[in-house]
């Protein structure tokens, strides 16, 4: 992450995005590219997923037991993560080929190059991927400010 364009900012929107998931039950899982080498998930993000699935595919699809992660029945996936360009756009286009609504918390991703992420977001959505940003994320899951952890998830926006 230290090498990532605005990687404190990229965690700090994924943790919110994570925080949020597990207030609303929503499931979450990660995948760590090569951790032998690039190291493990972050610490700020470490303790959210359900489950971690080390791999050396660049798309967490390609990689044997990713399919076994997926809770029964999941149509929609949010991803955030990085590096934009690499991981999170090849897993997003096999996802869209595998028929699976794919949401890219763009806020939420990031590469080392800016122009690297921007293009990566931009082919993901030519390709179908939905774009938004983590905040739209979190609204969409609580659907109504009624929701009963609507005050615990908005306190994550301050």
């Amino acid at each position: 992450m230290p090498a990532i364009h605005d990687g404190d900012f990229v965690v700090t929107r994924a943790a919110r995005l994570a925080e949020a998931a597990l207030l609303l039950d929503v499931p979450v899982i990660a995948t760590e590219q090569y951790p032998a080498g690039l190291g493990p998930t972050v610490e700020p993000l470490a303790g959210y997923p359900r489950a971690t699935m080390a791999k050396t595919a660049f798309s967490a699809v390609a990689e044997p037991g990713f399919q076994a992660l997926l809770p029964a029945g999941t149509r929609e996936i949010v991803i955030a993560g990085c590096e934009t360009h690499v991981c999170v756009l090849q897993t997003a286009l096999e996802l869209l080929g595998s028929r699976y609504r794919v949401v890219l918390a763009a806020d939420a991703a990031g590469s080392r190059d800016p122009a690297d992420h921007r293009a990566a977001v931009d082919r993901a959505r030519q390709h179908g991927a939905e774009v938004v940003t983590s905040e739209m994320v979190l609204f969409e899951w609580l659907r109504d400010a009624r929701h009963p952890n609507f005050r615990q998830v908005h306190k994550l926006l301050r």
